[in-house]
């Protein structure tokens, strides 16, 4: 069951950008993630836009798998260094259908 990574960053001090940019990418790789999108590029189609600078969509194979990329001792300088540059949230959904009738994604109903 495929998975993804929604970081949302609004950036406070962008000291840890260039070799987080560089090097993190690969070790998402190396638990399956793929960079779907890591933009600045928004823009609002109903509601309020998040105050946030940049969004990160990463595609990964499971929650699992996701999970075990935050929990990289790998990882773990990065996003030191993210959080303290940052005010951020990241969250992982997954492929399902909470609410039914879309026969190409698994159901997902509580």
């Amino acid at each position: 069951m495929a998975a993804y990574l929604i970081a949302q960053v609004k950036v406070t001090d962008d000291g840890w950008i260039p070799d987080y940019a560089a090097k993190v990418h690969d070790i998402a790789a190396k638990h399956g993630g793929k960079y779907l999108s890591r933009s600045a590029n928004k823009t609002s189609l109903e509601g309020d836009m998040p105050d946030v600078d940049v969004i990160a969509l990463i595609e990964f194979p499971s929650v699992e798998a996701a999970q075990a990329f935050a929990d990289d001792p790998d990882y773990a300088p990065f996003a030191k260094a993210r959080q303290g540059g940052t005010v951020s949230s990241l969250f992982v959904v997954d492929d399902t259908d909470a609410t039914g009738g879309i026969p190409y994604l698994p159901s997902g109903a509580a």
